[in-house]
Formats: C-alpha cells, sequence, structure tokens
C-alpha cells in the first residue's frame, strides 16, 4: 500500500496511456487524483518521454524526489509496435492529418520490404514531423505547420537496433499494411521512420498504429490503466 510518504519520496508509476490522450493530460489527471487523495496542494509529478495522442502505451511517470530521474529514464532504449501503411502520405505521417498523396505499390514484394528495413538498422540522420512539440524559436513545430507557416528542421542523429516486420497485409488493391517492431534510441520519431520507408521503397507510406512497449526495462505488460492507478490510490488511501 502507498502512503503520502511514499509519493513524496518518489514513485515511479508504468501507466497504459490511452488512445487519444495527451501525456500532459495523463499527468494532470495523475496529479490532481493524489492530490485529491491525500487532500494535499501540491506535489512534483512529470513524464519520461511523451507519447503522441494517437499512440497507447507505456507512459513512465515519476512523483516527488523521483522527477529528478526523469532525463535519466528519457534516455534510455525504447520499443515500439505498430503499423505502417503503404501508398499514401500525410502531412503529419499519422493520422492526425488527411491523406494528401497516394503513390503506386505494385512494385513493392514481401522480399523487397524485408530487405529494404536493413537501410534503417544503426545510426541515421532523422528529419522530425513538422507536426511535432519541438520548439524553434519559442514556438511549437505543429504550430508553424498549422498555419501553413514554413520552417527549416534540422536532422538529428538516432540510432534505430532493430526493425523486425511480424506481418504484412496485401488484401487491399491500393494499400500495403505492415506490422512492426522497432527498438530505437531517445529522440526517434517513428511517423518520420514510416515516412521514409515509404521513400525508401519508392512509394508513400504513414503510421496507422503506434504502440510503446518499452522504456528499458520498464515494460507495457506492467502498465496500469489510469482507472486501475485511481481504484488502487483510493485503496490505498482507505
Amino acid at each position: 500500500m502507498k502512503t503520502l510518504d511514499d509519493y513524496l519520496s518518489g514513485e515511479v508509476l508504468l501507466i497504459d496511456k490511452p488512445l487519444n490522450w495527451t501525456s500532459f493530460q495523463v499527468v494532470n489527471k495523475l496529479r490532481w487524483e493524489i492530490r485529491q487523495a491525500f487532500k494535499i496542494k501540491k506535489i512534483k509529478v512529470g513524464h519520461a518521454g511523451t507519447l503522441d495522442p494517437l499512440a497507447t502505451g507505456l507512459l513512465v511517470i515519476c512523483t516527488g524526489k523521483m522527477t529528478k530521474q526523469i532525463d535519466t529514464f528519457q534516455g534510455q532504449v525504447k520499443e515500439y509496435t505498430g503499423t505502417i501503411v503503404l501508398g499514401s502520405t500525410t502531412p503529419s505521417y499519422d493520422l492526425e492529418s488527411e491523406i494528401n498523396e497516394t503513390f503506386p505499390i505494385d512494385h513493392i514484394t514481401e522480399d523487397l520490404i524485408y530487405k529494404t528495413t536493413q537501410q534503417f538498422i544503426g545510426e541515421t540522420q532523422q528529419f522530425p514531423p513538422v507536426f511535432s512539440a519541438l520548439k524553434k524559436d519559442g514556438k511549437r513545430l505543429y504550430e508553424f505547420a498549422r498555419a501553413g507557416e514554413h520552417v527549416d528542421i534540422p536532422s538529428r542523429t538516432v540510432n534505430i537496433s532493430e526493425f523486425e516486420i511480424t506481418k504484412i497485409d496485401s488484401s487491399n488493391s491500393d494499400s500495403i499494411h505492415v506490422n512492426f517492431r522497432v527498438v530505437c534510441s531517445k529522440g526517434t520519431y517513428i511517423r518520420s521512420l514510416a515516412n521514409d520507408f515509404g521513400k525508401a521503397l519508392n512509394s508513400g507510406a504513414h503510421l496507422s498504429v503506434l504502440r510503446r512497449t518499452k522504456i528499458g526495462d520498464f515494460d507495457v505488460t506492467k502498465a496500469h490503466s489510469i482507472e486501475d492507478f485511481i481504484a488502487n490510490l483510493t485503496t490505498d488511501k482507505q
């Protein structure tokens, strides 16, 4: 059972972030619930690595003095699973925006898909999506994008140690759905990987599903839903 002292001294909470929630909303919700449960005015709560609203999965939340370890957790290797759709692109590289262009896929074979993953293994240069929360000149990149303003985004060095194809669905005539698992360094954008993967196949691609499954030794199978955390918090208080 967790006490107020536990949360103030520092806890690491593993939360399975639901679809359409921002990471900031999860942090705010947990902070509010802890404050309400223990009748306190303030407590430090933060997350170790943002997940996009359209992504689900592991969110590492730190409370109290453990918030000092956030940078350490953020720097650890991460694992993701998801689905890349070949044959079309979107400005955001995922389903946040509508399809803006379609591409041929007749030349894409399963063998080509498997072989093309090897181009992305190791250290590589990657451009973050323009629809991202990164800041330039004090402004979020997605603010430039939504205003239709062009902005030059520098590339960054990322490392992808594993890029595994787990399933290929070619049943649709105008798209190929590719399920994957990726193990990568901090700062890797899987949306950008999907976009670059489409280009490498001489086609186009966007991300349709994304789930973070691991951060370092933390695994989403050990994570709790927000509802379960609140229920346990109430039980602990009693």
